[in-house]
């Protein structure tokens, strides 16, 4: 085994650094927060449709965003590996993995469209899904296919602007995508009478305008600096097999989102609903706190592929600091406006008072979930895949005993919801802080990043 690199020198974080941690991440942040936004936006307009549109739109979101989550490799693969390049001056080989990336997802969201549709139908079932709840479901979750190749395309996409250290383009690209949402939704749910399905194409046609941005600019910068625009199969190759353990990281992050999910639904519609409620929320602030985990991937793989341990060693605990702090700052104010952010979403007093429950746990999870994203991101910006993906399945397998308890507990109403939320947001993240900072102390992670 090589000798570790002199990983112990103390660097104290400069101006520089922080200036450049918040040049990446706090348009990053804008851009980040699109997708949960295009959710919240969904869940304010269909919400006041009904309770049982908003739970079915609820659940088919979950079976979404597990197909949109397994594949955001596309982008974290794409992150560090065009970082790295840029590192050792390679500008060439970094546009050829993002054109790369673009053709693997242009595939694979075609596949997953296809099969998505035709399997809506007992899929939902499978979960729990009856009646009307059932039928709204299968309506979105339909409507929505289409966006899911654009949806993949933009990860693909973003990845690439990452890698480059420009985060602010992604934020103009969102920015234009979101605006364009709401005026859709509006128009095709309530104008045309559309219902959820309207909700479901107006978000696809969004994604798609956000996705045809993004591959003009790769395909543009490829050409202008002499890469061709075919695809290259072994890096596409090189591409899956990072993207493999990212996978099976992200499958075990989203089992347990369903998981959870399948309990909610037992609890009943209204329950559901709430649940559906706090979980786009929830995905609001994760989104918000992974700002500092894209500038974690893009600055830690290039101090890598530069040759800089020190400097990684110096970023890590800043952004981990920050993280922290910035957890605790987003639970404050969601613990404050919890009593009245349901009224955002739905008149059902049921709802927005199971929801008050979930938010107050929410909010007491938020300084974990701080910790946990940066330091997800430090390690995927070092291509500690393999380690990341073995975490997950071991964080999964802590988390659901706790799962099993609260639904075999037969607790039900705000109580249910209450100590639903209380293993996800403090049990799984707590057990998702340890694995992460378990492996942060070493040094094996900067050298894998490094080779």
């Amino acid at each position: 085994m090589p000798s570790s690199p002199p990983l112990s020198v103390t660097v104290l974080p400069s101006a520089g650094h922080r200036r450049e941690i918040l040049r990446l991440a706090v348009p990053a942040f804008g851009a980040l927060i699109a997708e949960p936004l295009f959710l919240l936006a969904d869940s304010a307009i269909v919400g006041h449709l009904g309770v049982a549109e908003l739970a079915g739109v609820g659940l088919a979101s979950a079976v979404l965003h597990t197909a949109v989550g397994l594949m955001v490799f596309l982008a974290y693969s794409t992150t560090p590996a065009v970082a790295r390049a840029i590192g050792n001056g390679k500008l060439a080989k970094a546009l050829a993995a993002g054109r790369d990336g673009v053709w693997l997802a242009l595939v694979l969201g075609l596949v997953l469209a296809v099969a998505g549709f035709v399997a809506a139908g007992p899929l939902l079932e499978l979960m729990g899904a009856r009646g009307d709840v059932h039928s709204f479901a299968v309506d979105y979750l339909r409507g929505s296919m289409p966006g899911l190749v654009a949806m993949l395309l933009i990860f693909a996409g973003t990845g690439v602007l990452r890698g480059l250290q420009d985060t602010r383009t992604p934020l103009a690209v969102a920015a234009a995508g979101f605006t364009l949402n709401i005026g859709l939704n509006v128009v095709l749910v309530y104008g045309l009478g559309w219902s959820v399905t309207g909700s479901a194409v107006g978000t696809s046609i969004a994604q798609w305008a956000m996705a045809a941005v993004y591959v003009l600019m790769v395909g543009r910068n490829a050409r202008n600096h002499g890469v061709s625009l075919l695809p290259d199969w072994r890096g596409i190759r090189a591409l899956t097999r990072v993207g493999s353990w990212l996978m099976m990281r992200t499958l075990s992050l989203r089992i347990a989102i369903l998981a959870t999910v399948v309990v909610a639904t037992a609890q009943g519609p209204v329950n559901l609903a709430a649940h559906q409620l706090a979980m786009t929320i929830f995905t609001f602030f994760a989104f918000a706190l992974d700002a500092l985990a894209i500038a974690a991937q893009a600055l830690i793989g290039k101090a890598l592929g530069a040759g800089r341990p020190a400097e990684v060693r110096t970023l890590t605990r800043t952004m981990t600091r920050w993280g922290l702090g910035f957890g605790v700052l987003t639970g404050i104010l969601l613990a404050v406006a919890a009593p009245w952010a349901g009224a955002l979403f739905t008149a059902d007093a049921d709802v927005r008072a199971a929801l008050t429950l979930a938010l107050w746990m929410l909010a007491a999870g938020q300084p974990l979930a701080g910790y946990v994203f940066v330091l997800d991101g430090v390690l995927i910006g070092a291509g500690d895949a393999r380690y990341l993906a073995i975490a997950g399945v071991v964080n999964l397998a802590a988390y659901l005993p706790l799962l099993l308890a609260v639904g075999y507990s037969g607790a039900g109403g705000g109580a249910g919801l209450l100590w639903l939320w209380a293993a996800f947001s403090l049990g799984y993240m707590a057990a998702r802080a340890l694995t992460l900072g378990l492996r942060a102390r070493t040094d094996r992670w900067m050298i894998l990043g490094a080779t």
